[in-house]
């Protein structure tokens, strides 16, 4: 990876802490997920599982969570141009 990223050069108008991530992002990320994997080698199944299960159901509820209150927004905006 490293001799494929010697080889680029990031576009002058990049903000400096740009040009230096980007050439070793691929490194990053897979510093990252070893570091994520070796964590998760290392605990308990259940809690891996826990874990997952629970980023797993937090996205959903928390689009219900901003769609309800959009609609509630909504629904008195309606109400209150009828009122008017």
């Amino acid at each position: 990876m490293k001799m494929v990223e010697r080889n680029y050069e990031p576009p002058a108008d990049w903000m400096e802490w740009e040009k230096r991530y980007y050439t070793s992002y691929d490194l990053i990320i897979c510093d990252g997920l070893g570091v994520l994997q070796s964590v998760l080698m290392n605990t308990r199944p259940s809690v891996a599982l826990g874990m997952a299960v629970s980023m797993v159901f937090s996205l959903p509820a928390s689009a219900a969570f901003v769609i309800l209150h959009a609609a509630n927004v909504i629904k008195r905006i309606v109400e209150y141009e009828i009122h008017i």
